[in-house]
């Protein structure tokens, strides 16, 4: 395994500010505000802002306190955080981002979760943890096609072997939930369970499973169908047609701001502004490594490799079964909130199910405090697993 450090030469971010300077801004319609997208008065704002006070390098020197690898596994070059906790029987956790997010995603938590000791927890529910980068994303490559949820599964399989934890806890939102659980599947030896904040739940088409279904049940429903109407652009182009996308998003910082900035209004509790609930410095951040790494376009075919599968799933299709237990933290703003029926149906094994009053979907940025005493509270009943294994 490679150490590896971030280090972004000047002349990119010189680049990325005069490009900021040079947009070649769209004119609006009056009085939309975000029903059509991201407004231009506010994208001009936070552009400037970009460009003049947000400070990459302090950002890069967040990310650099943290111990970084590049590992090649199945033709790709795996970036990965690799933080020991100070306890030295310390649970193994391999924690997964998704989409539009990245490793900065787990900044908040990784101290919490390492070393609990130091903030006012116990040191009985420390964990290593193990934050890679899917590859497309970030600081991982993607050279060929193919890299599927299964694919990507295995090489977290690899990785964790590679690292030597023979028993270690999954977890993830987004694409990284949709992993971890593959993980589970693929990898039950040595996966002692499996925790997410994110869950696809669909109906099955028989009409019995809404008999009874009570109001917060048919408001996540409506959800589902807000979603499949108005949200899910980005995941139809990305499915589709990945490679046309990124030309714009290579070429246009302010194009890649608001792609991604726009997911950070209508997938979380934000009520008027992204900034409302995750800090303007750590979503530009996350914007800012997309652009650098210039993964707009690889980061979306995990998307096209994942089409057949999400398909699947919305047409009623039971996924394989998922033997290790699985553990869920529901957060009510998240784009998708799963419905504990649905959920059962395709995950017999779920042991653990939180319901939280607040947060949505990046759980780690919005909540990281719940987000943390959630994983702890699924590891505590999997540590008597742990110790006969």
């Amino acid at each position: 395994m490679h150490p590896f450090r971030i280090a972004i030469p000047q002349a990119q971010l010189d680049d990325l500010h005069r490009r900021l300077d040079a947009t070649r801004w769209p004119d609006e319609l009056p009085g939309v505000g975000w029903d059509r997208g991201v407004p231009v008065g506010y994208l001009k704002e936070l552009a400037e802002y970009w460009r003049t006070s947000f400070d990459w390098r302090a950002a890069e020197a967040q990310l650099n306190a943290y111990p970084q690898f590049v590992e090649e596994i199945d033709g790709a070059q795996v970036h990965f955080l690799h933080v020991t906790s100070p306890e030295p029987d310390a649970t193994p956790l391999l924690l997964t981002h998704g989409w539009p997010g990245s490793v900065a995603e787990f900044l908040d938590v990784i101290g919490p979760l390492t070393d609990p000791r130091a903030h006012g927890g116990d040191p009985a529910e420390a964990f290593h943890l193990v934050i890679p980068s899917i590859p497309g994303y970030g600081f991982s490559t993607l050279t060929e096609t193919g890299w599927d949820t299964p694919r990507i599964a295995r090489a977290w399989a690899e990785l964790m072997a590679r690292l030597g934890y023979g028993k270690y806890i999954a977890q993830g939102g987004d694409a990284g939930a949709v992993i971890s659980l593959e993980l589970g599947r693929v990898d039950p030896e040595h996966v002692l369970g499996v925790h997410v904040n994110m869950l696809m739940t669909f109906p099955s088409g028989d009409p019995a499973e809404f008999e009874g279904l009570d109001e917060r049940d048919q408001a996540r429903l409506g959800k589902l169908a807000r979603f499949d109407a108005e949200l899910s652009g980005y995941m139809k182009l990305q499915q589709t047609r990945p490679q046309t996308l990124a030309y714009g998003l290579t070429d246009s910082p302010v194009g890649q701001l608001a792609w991604i900035v726009e997911k950070f209004l209508d997938w979380t509790g934000a009520k008027d502004l992204p900034e409302d609930a995750v800090d303007r410095d750590r979503l530009l951040t996350n914007v800012t490594i997309y652009w650098l790494t210039a993964t707009a376009g690889s980061s979306a075919q995990f998307y096209y490799e994942g089409a057949a599968g999400v398909r699947a799933a919305a047409s009623g299709a039971v996924p394989p079964p998922v033997t290790v237990p699985v553990g869920v933290a529901v957060f009510p703003d998240d784009i998708f909130v799963p419905i504990r029926r649905f959920a059962d149906r395709d995950l017999p094994n779920i042991t653990h199910w939180t319901e939280f009053e607040q947060g949505g979907h990046f759980a780690a940025l919005e909540q990281p405090a719940a987000l943390t005493g959630d994983i702890r509270a699924f590891a505590r009943a999997l540590r008597p697993v742990a110790v006969a294994a």
